[in-house]
């Protein structure tokens, strides 16, 4: 799947810098940060999927009580 993506300049270079702040975390930093990393994405799925059903219109009328 990576490689039919292609990522910008811009993306590489955030990535680049990303790469570079975790090597400098201690494990227990970087244990903490991925549980949080973890957590954002549930978060942001869960509200894709909200607002996709709501956009195509396939949320019931139980789903707002």
């Amino acid at each position: 799947m990576d490689q039919a993506i292609e990522l910008t300049l811009d993306q590489e270079f955030s990535l680049r810098l990303f790469e570079d702040q975790v090597q400098r975390m201690s494990h227990e930093q970087a244990q903490e940060f991925l549980i949080e990393q973890n957590r954002l994405m549930t978060v942001r799925d869960a509200m894709y999927r909200k607002l996709l059903k709501h956009e195509w219109k396939l949320e019931s009328d139980f789903d707002s009580l």
